[in-house]
């Protein structure tokens, strides 16, 4: 029971270092914040990280229009 409950461990540390580093440098990017997988991993942070997140993408691209989880009601000013 023992290996299969670290093989269990690894598989979900595996998974959240891949999503986790792929959420990263989606919100460090500097060439869209339109990615469609980074939109979706970010909508669906917890508050503190997506806030961190789109004040990055912000940070890049400050004129743009703000993806989803990123505008307020309007859809057309950052949160």
């Amino acid at each position: 029971m023992s290996k299969l409950l670290r093989l269990a461990v690894i598989v979900v540390l595996v998974f959240v270092v891949v999503l986790g580093g792929f959420w990263y440098r989606y919100v460090t990017n500097t060439e869209s914040p339109y990615q469609e997988v980074g939109i979706e991993l970010n909508s669906r942070m917890p508050e503190p990280i997506r806030k961190w997140g789109c004040d990055k993408l912000r940070s890049n691209f400050a004129s743009a229009v703000p993806p989803y989880g990123c505008s307020t009601g309007d859809g057309t000013s950052w949160i």
